[in-house]
């Protein structure tokens, strides 16, 4: 296994809000080397100099490259910046409204913004991606999710980042979704969870309602996600990435469950 091991820091934004320095020394004292930035644009001081004093990198970054709502993307110059000062190679579309993937245009529109931002990004040395939460899966086009249709649409150099817990709730199936679309994933959030009830029928992400099944988010290999053959359907994964939208127990010792579940497969730390 040549895939390494990093944390979504939208796990310990709580942490992170409070004493951005501190928060990163507990991630690098639980082993972890590499660590997946969010809100560069209002913690880039924070982020370098925790990094800095860590030893902690950060090889990806989630920032807005797609538009919505009317509303254009922020200046690819400004973010890509960002992404250079704090070492990033991979930027990340992190979420887009559910509403947008019922609708092959708007799925085509977007396709289109993130193949400029690959174009952009591509000039100095970057790269970008996309990561998914259900509505992606729950959006249909023909026989396809959206996510899946918007995957044909994209320049080959945009990488997708699946979030494995999400598209189970949205109602894929995992392990076929991901063999179907191996080339292009290069990263996995690593993600467990019950996912119990109709899940249909609760709210999707990003709607301004919250899924009852968020609640009942578990450490890796301990819920529902059959993470085991999704990490095994993916030979070109390069970063397993273990995430919590929301935890009830002690966060960082479940987020040292996570790791070691990745560890105990044989991927890097």
């Amino acid at each position: 296994m040549n895939a390494t091991i990093s944390l979504q820091l939208y796990t310990i934004r709580e942490a992170l809000e409070a004493d951005p320095r501190a928060a990163l020394a507990r991630v690098a004292e639980l082993g972890f080397t590499t660590v997946e930035l969010f809100g560069m644009d209002t913690r880039a001081d924070a982020y370098a100099a925790g990094l800095a004093e860590t030893g902690l990198t950060a090889a990806s970054a989630h920032a807005t490259l797609v538009g919505r709502g009317g509303v254009a993307a922020p200046d690819f110059d400004a973010t890509f910046d960002l992404a250079e000062r704090l070492g990033v190679t991979t930027v990340i579309e992190p979420s887009t409204p559910a509403a947008s993937w019922k609708d092959g245009a708007e799925i085509e529109r977007m396709a289109d913004e993130l193949n400029a931002a690959a174009d952009a990004a591509a000039e100095r040395g970057l790269r970008v991606g996309y990561h998914n939460h259900d509505g992606e899966l729950r959006g249909r086009v023909g026989s396809v999710s959206g996510l899946e249709y918007f995957t044909t649409l994209l320049d080959p150099r945009v990488v997708l980042e699946v979030d494995a817990y999400w598209v189970v709730a949205g109602g894929e199936d995992l392990v076929p979704f991901l063999e179907r679309t191996a080339d292009r994933v290069r990263l996995l959030h690593v993600k467990d969870g019950k996912l119990e009830g109709d899940l249909a029928s609760q709210p999707a992400a990003g709607t301004g309602e919250t899924p009852d099944h968020l609640a009942t988010q578990v450490p890796a290999g301990t819920g529902a996600v059959p993470l085991d053959a999704a990490l095994a359907a993916l030979p070109s994964l390069e970063f397993a990435v273990v995430e919590f939208d929301v935890y009830s127990g002690d966060l960082f010792a479940g987020i040292a469950a996570g790791r070691d579940y990745l560890i105990e497969r044989g991927y890097g730390a």
